[in-house]
């Protein structure tokens, strides 16, 4: 058995317009949420074997700041240039070629493609993965390359406004 999770990025500053996407910072929100939800996930046993983040600004400060709250180490976090714009079957490659000893995989990246995904890989409808927001879906599956679509069960759905 397999857990990937996908995570979108916390809150960003969507109307600065004098610099580029990719180099678009947290907004405040995505500041406060994204410390609140690691603290979340800490307390529920969250611990993934390795997580893979886009190299976008405000996904690297999630991403650090998730594993910060969790305990993982922030030096451990493999950065991934293809989960920027990525659609869900470039994500996909990405799972399928992770080593078969991790059980857990998180990945941080950004809509529509964690979106998408999520509704792939299972039965449950999510209509839009707000920000900040983790999802994670059991897969009945040894190796990562055996990852496919409709297979998996809903595990976690938490966003920042159902944290308690």
């Amino acid at each position: 058995m397999k857990q990937i999770s996908l995570i979108r990025h916390a809150e960003s500053n969507n109307g600065r317009w004098d610099i580029p996407d990719i180099e678009r910072p947290l907004n405040a929100t995505g500041e406060r949420n994204a410390p609140r939800m690691a603290a979340h996930l800490r307390k529920q046993g969250f611990c993934p074997d390795i997580m893979l983040s886009s190299t976008a600004t405000r996904a690297a400060a999630t991403a650090e700041t998730i594993a910060q709250g969790i305990g993982y180490d922030v030096l451990n976090i493999r950065w991934e240039d293809a989960i920027y714009e990525a659609q869900p079957h470039t994500l996909m490659q990405l799972i399928s070629e992770i080593p078969t000893q991790h059980t857990h995989v998180a990945i941080v990246g950004h809509n529509p493609a964690v979106s998408d995904l999520a509704n792939q890989l299972q039965h449950e409808p999510i209509d839009n993965m707000p920000a900040c927001c983790v999802i994670s879906v059991d897969l009945p599956i040894e190796h990562w390359a055996e990852i496919s679509v409709s297979t998996g069960t809903l595990r976690r759905h938490d966003t920042p406004e159902t944290l308690p």
